[in-house]
């Protein structure tokens, strides 16, 4: 079954420009049928699974194709098999005013089975096939306006990103060359008899992997690629900054560091504060530039990458306990970021306003857009009782425990990041809900709430945000089996 969920969203998509569909509701019935159903194979995979591994090709010695349920895996598919049928749902009512849908839909879910490649990968190689695979389905979703901020978007996308999997595969060498096996093994698969001599070289090896799959977490000086794929339409923005392309950079960062080179061999050295260091400068560099930054999807996606390093800061402390504080960042992020993504897609669609100096007194036309954005600005704020605080507690926490000197000033950077996210995200809700009083309603009695279709979405990730937030014990309780081995 492993290998059928990874292919179905490679027949379904494929089939889209094919079925000649007679009503355009014919297609929404087929494509979110066919992702549900895959969505529920998916779990009862992770329900179900065993610890055999499926093996696809085989090359040479150890190097082969093939895929394996375990709790990393569990954690990724999870999350994106519950929210790919909702972002599906949404694409349906905001592709109404593009064109090319039978194309965008296409690309759109052969990714989902590309990610889903990613999570189930039972090796390196396997995972860095996928990585690279997933570069080539998202980058005709990023140009898919084919404007020429698109066409300039998607180049340097794809440049970035290339560029990035070249030292990505530096690692992927090193671990062939110098480790026991090419599989996942919690605490790494390095060889000491191998190794013996070669240590530094090992080390800047993985600080070259680490920023070649950091390209795609957006770690600083690669992330420039990201605000300016914020062209493309909001549900591949959205997959882009929350789901798929990000969280897929910023889990094979966690594969690498605690599967691969393990934690034991890269604690206390050069590389570990090499690395914190700039996953700390990331976090505060990338809310930084969010307060300047006016265009609402701009804005939000330097915002991700602020977060993204909140989930490498857990990954660097190299701890059990930072990763459990990354892996719960890289759940709950993903809700809460996709939330406020397809609330900004929804502004965009119904309003065609773009910027936030034009946002004024929208919180009134726009009840529940507004409403559900102001839960996930919260969130992402850190406010107790919503996701956000959780695992930034998570966090900080494994940063205290390490007693790391470097990891506590981290801790800093964590609270200037929850400042600086609220500048420039509570900018945009005042300015929603409190115009001024001369302000005119009649320059915007166009604007509306969106239809069911983008509504519903909103709802569900609004009830996760504060379910998570009230109730995190048993998501808290799973991860950190993961983190410990125990699955």
């Amino acid at each position: 079954m492993i290998i059928s969920v990874i292919i179905i969203p490679f027949i379904v998509g494929m089939l889209v420009p094919v079925i000649p569909f007679q009503k355009r509701w014919q297609k929404e019935v087929f494509l979110e049928a066919a992702v549900i159903i895959n969505s529920l194979l998916v779990w009862y995979l992770l329900l179900h699974h065993s610890d055999s591994t499926f093996l696809l090709a085989h090359f040479t010695g150890d190097l082969n194709i093939s895929f394996r349920v375990d709790g990393m895996s569990m954690v990724f598919a999870g999350l994106v098999s519950f929210l790919w049928p909702f972002a599906t749902l949404y694409a349906f009512e905001y592709m109404t005013k593009e064109k090319n849908e039978n194309v965008f839909f296409l690309f759109y879910t052969l990714t989902y089975g590309v990610t889903l490649g990613i999570a189930f990968a039972a090796n390196l190689l396997t995972m860095y096939f996928f990585y690279e695979l997933l570069t080539l389905v998202t980058v005709p979703l990023v140009m898919h306006t084919l404007t020429r901020e698109a066409v300039l978007a998607s180049r340097k996308y794809l440049y970035y990103s290339l560029g990035g999997a070249a030292f990505a595969f530096i690692g992927l060498i090193m671990v062939i060359v110098y480790g026991n096996t090419t599989d996942f093994i919690l605490g790494g698969v390095l060889d000491p008899a191998k190794i013996a001599g070669h240590t530094n070289v090992l080390l800047l090896i993985y600080v070259m992997a680490f920023m070649g799959f950091g390209v795609k977490a957006a770690v600083c000086p690669f992330n420039s690629w990201l605000p300016q794929a914020g062209v493309a339409p909001t549900p591949v923005t959205a997959l882009l900054h929350a789901v798929a392309v990000v969280k897929a950079g910023a889990f094979a960062i966690l594969r690498l560091t605690y599967y691969s080179f393990g934690t034991d061999f890269l604690r206390g050295t050069w590389a570990q504060a090499v690395v914190m260091i700039v996953v700390m400068f990331t976090i505060v560099y990338g809310c930084s530039r969010a307060v300047k930054e006016t265009h609402i999807k701009r804005r939000l996606a330097y915002s991700t990458i602020s977060n993204l390093s909140y989930i490498l800061f857990g990954a660097v402390i190299m701890t059990p306990l930072g990763l459990v504080g990354a892996l719960t960042h890289l759940v709950f992020h993903a809700v809460m970021k996709i939330c406020s993504f397809f609330c900004a897609g929804a502004i965009m669609h119904q309003t065609d306003r773009h910027y936030v100096h034009e946002l004024n007194g929208f919180g009134y036309k726009m009840p529940c857009t507004f409403g559900i954005f102001t839960v996930s600005a919260f969130a992402l704020m850190g406010v107790p009782g919503l996701a956000g605080f959780v695992s930034k507690w998570n966090l900080a926490a494994a940063a205290v425990a390490s007693e790391n000197p470097l990891a506590w000033g981290g801790i800093a950077c964590l609270l200037i990041s929850a400042l600086l996210t609220a500048i420039y995200m509570l900018t945009i809700v005042v300015r929603a809900f409190f115009p001024g009083k001369d302000f005119d309603y009649s320059t915007i009695s166009d604007v509306r709430d969106p239809t069911w279709k983008m509504l519903l979405p909103l709802f569900v990730f609004t009830i996760c945000i504060i379910g998570f937030g009230l109730y995190s014990q048993p998501i808290t309780d799973f991860l950190t089996c993961v983190a410990n081995g125990v699955e």
